[in-house]
Formats: C-alpha cells, structure tokens, sequence
C-alpha cells in the first residue's frame, strides 16, 4: 500500500501514528494510506521553517519571483502527470483538472510580478527636511488549510503570494486527495525554493487545532464549510492570529424572460454539474422569472440533463466523475430525499446511478428539482453535488431577495440583454461575486476572490492585491536629516508638518 508523507524540509517525513485512507472514487478502492500528522510533526516542520524564513525574507523580491517564474515552468511541462494524479484522487474529468491547475498557475503568475507589487509609497518633503515611506514586510511563518475539491488551485492562490511575499508555508491539504499538494511541494523546489520555506503537514482536526494554536504561525488562510470556516476564524484570532477563512456557497442564477435560454441551458449544464457539483462556486439553484420563463426553461433542461454523459475521470467524453468519498455520495443522495420530503417535484431522479465496471464507484446521476421553495431546508442548505434546484420567482425583485437574503453570499449570476437589469441587479445584491450572462463568475488572479455572510469570515480576500495585503504587515517611516543642530524646540506635542 502506498504511503503518503508529510514533506517537511524538502523531503519526505513521518513514521508510525494514524492513517487515513485515500480512495480512488472511480472504482471505490482505498489506493493509498495517509500518513496524520501530530504536534510533533507540525513543530518539526516550524522549526525548518522558522530557520529557513529569514534568510527567504531578505532576498530580493526579483529573485524570489525567478522561483515563481521557474515553478510555473516545472507545473506547465507535468501538467498531464498532475492532472491525472489530481483525478485519480478526487474523481474530477481529466478536463476539469488541467482547470483546476490552470487556474492555479494564473495566481502564480501574479505572484511573478511581487517586485512590482511590493513596492511601497513615498512622500519627499512632507515637513521641514522630513520624508515620510512606507514598505511592506512578509509576516513570518504562515500556514494555509484547504479543501477536497480544488486541491491544485486553492493550495496555489495561498502559497504562491505568501512565498513571493517572504514567508514560508506551512501547508495542511484535504485528508481526502493529498497528493497534488505533496507534488507541487517537490516542484516548488526544483524549481529552486529553499528547503523550510514550503511544508506540506497532513492531518484531520487534531492537526488544525495545532496550527491554530500554535503561537509563531502569524496567518491562517482556509477554505471549506462555513461551519468550520466560522471554527478557524474564532479559534485563530483568538490564538492572536491573522485569519481569512473561505466557507460555503449556494450560488443562483436569476434568468430573465429575456434571456437566451439556449445559451442559459449550455451555462447551466456546466455550472450545476460540472466536477459532480463539488464547487464553492457551482450553480445549483436556477430562478426563473416569470411562469412563462420557467415553463420553457424546464423544457430546454430536461434533455439537456439527460445528455449529460457521467463516466469514469478518464473517459475522455465524460462531462463529469464520481464524488470524491462514499460519506459524501450518501449525504447528497440524503438530501434528494430530503428535498422529496420537503415537497419539491423531482424532476430528474440522479440516486441509483451505477456505471458498468465501476460499480463500487462513488457516482450520483444529474438531478433537476422544480418547486423548490426559499422555506425548504434543501434549499438553505449547500449540497455540494450534481443536483440543480429550481425556484420560481414572480418578478425581478422577488429574484433580487432569493440571494439577497440566503444565508450565503459567495456568488450569483444573472442572465439577461437587458443592461438596466443586470446593472441594477449588480449593484443591490448582497453577494460578494457577481456574473452578468457569466455562470461562474470566479475574478482574475489580479483582482480578488471572496465572498459575503456565512460564504466568508475575516476582511480579506483571497489572492490579487488582497492576499498580498493579508500575507504582509506594512511599516511606515518618517524620516528627518537636519541641516544643522538642535532647534531647542522639545518634543513634549505631537509634531505637526505644518
């Protein structure tokens, strides 16, 4: 059986204590044994980084960002490897992994620019002989815990802006796919990255409490559910600690009479059930405005649904692969019945799902509900899987409030030719990520990502101009050469530069 390491110093590290089993979700198979870190593990790991980090600190920010440069190199010449690896974890198409990575390597590609963007500010003359500068300064040593369902991007968005800044990581991925992480650790140093200055420690929450505890991790950086996200907010300022923590979504897409249903239903089709769901930024919830509206949009998504072809994660023509754990695939099928229960009409029925040869595979079908209502728990609650909802909504401003008002606030869409509308809808919907005719509106890595309500905990966003803010501490100096000796003027106010 294959055993998963911690990387710790730029080699592999751990021996004896706990495991966690590692699947292949396609066939239902334990393909590797986790190796769960402890306290002592995380110190080892603190130790090389707390060693390693000055010494990265004080080179120059154009040579930190060769090492970006190299590295992104290095993750483009291993993509097929990397991609595959990442599938073979986590269940997604082959397709949608090289995007996961892709979408990775654009934050790093910011992250080659750090020079640019560190670049402090500078006022000459401020006073009588005195200049006043600022400079940003990395924090340290910090620490980033990421999710099962992006286990190439996330890890990327969080890594690669800490390092370029002058920090060294300390990087706990999902139990659920671990390898990708370890792997982009061995790139990362390859591609020349001091040994300290990137761990990768694995664990389950005995392992998140101790990086939250632990008193010289300066930053946490997550992302997973919100009940969570709300944990490591809490318990890491506490601890005295910087803290963003990412948690849940339940996304909508409002359709006005006047959108182009055809181009809705393609939008839909991937948003709702690509990568089975598993996204923070899918689309599970379609409100239709108007009963002329929703008619014909039921019509166009039934056979759309139906064509959906469900496979293996290397089936070439497979839009979409298994869930990544039996538990989950339980819990989404849990929450169809629920959704029954509640009195929603399902229309397409994904429970029962089974592929010839993969039988043991963790699969769910594509599942369309309509009716679903704001009171119904389904509703309120993330699923997380390859199942769309659809509410119906009377007007604009009924359609406006659903979001609005959802205990999420990660991200929405709206389609519609009408620009009055989609400004309109732009500007009052109380979501943090908004798509206008864009299903899955995640920004650009030089803007920022980051979401409202229980979708977000903490003031700063992920990666851009924000994770460079959350990654450094900014110092500002005022500075005075005098021309000649000391004025007699006593330093008993507050100077003034007047």
């Amino acid at each position: 059986m294959r055993i998963i390491d911690h990387v710790i110093s730029g080699h592999s590290a751990g021996d004896g204590g706990r495991t966690s089993d590692v699947f292949d979700p396609n066939g239902g198979t334990v393909q590797a044994q986790l190796r769960l870190g402890t306290q002592a593990d995380l110190d080892a790991a603190m130790a090389a980084a707390l060693a390693a980090q000055p010494a990265w600190a004080a080179t120059n920010p154009q040579r930190r960002a060769r090492v970006m440069f190299a590295f992104k190199t290095l993750v483009e010449q291993n993509m097929d490897e990397l991609a595959h690896l990442l599938s073979s974890e986590h269940g997604k198409v082959i397709a949608d992994s090289k995007g996961d990575i892709q979408r990775g390597l654009e934050v790093i590609e910011f992250a080659c620019g750090i020079p640019h963007v560190l670049k402090g500010e500078y006022t000459q003359g401020a006073g009588p002989g005195i200049d006043v500068y600022s400079m940003r300064q990395p924090l340290g040593v910090v620490a980033g815990i990421t999710p099962f369902n992006f286990p190439a991007m996330i890890p990327m968005w969080m890594f690669g802006v800490a390092i370029a800044c002058g920090n060294a990581f300390i990087l706990k991925p999902s139990e659920r796919d671990p390898s990708v992480p370890v792997r982009l650790a061995e790139l990362m140093r390859e591609a020349g990255l001091p040994d300290g200055v990137l761990q990768v420690v694995h664990g389950d929450k005995e392992m998140v409490d101790a990086i939250l505890d632990h008193p010289e991790i300066r930053a946490v950086s997550f992302v997973g559910s919100s009940d969570i996200a709300h944990y490591v907010y809490r318990r890491g300022v506490e601890a005295g600690k910087r803290v963003q923590a990412m948690g849940g979504a339940k996304n909508h897409g409002i359709v006005m009479p006047d959108a182009d249903l055809d181009q809705v239903v393609n939008d839909l089709a991937g948003a709702a059930f690509g990568s089975a769901g598993e996204r923070c930024m899918a689309l599970p919830v379609v409100v239709p405005v108007g009963e002329a509206t929703a008619i014909a949009l039921r019509e166009k998504l039934i056979p759309a649904i139906d064509a959906l072809r469900v496979g293996v994660s290397t089936d070439a023509d497979a839009h979409y692969g298994p869930v990544v754990t039996a538990a989950h695939k339980a819990k989404i099928e849990s929450y169809i019945q629920m959704g029954v229960d509640e009195g929603a009409e399902l229309v397409v029925d994904g429970r029962g799902f089974t592929l010839q040869g993969h039988e043991q595979g963790f699969f769910v079908g594509p599942t369309l509900f309509d009716r679903v209502t704001p009171q119904m728990r389904s509703y309120q609650e993330e699923i997380f899987g390859p199942v769309l909802q659809m509410v119906r909504a009377e007007s604009f401003e009924d359609a406006l409030r659903l979001p609005s008002d959802h205990q999420y606030g990660n991200g929405v869409a709206i389609f519609t030719r009408n620009g009055h509308a989609a400004r309109e809808f732009a500007a009052r919907v109380n979501v943090g990520m908004v798509g206008i005719n864009v299903p899955i509106p995640v920004p650009v890595a030089y803007h920022t990502f980051g979401g409202w309500k229980r979708s977000a905990f903490g003031d700063t966003n992920q990666h851009g101009m924000e994770g460079v803010k959350f990654f450094t501490k900014v110092k500002t100096v005022t500075q005075r050469w005098p021309d000649g000796g000391a004025t007699g003027d006593s330093a008993f106010v507050i100077p003034t530069m007047g």
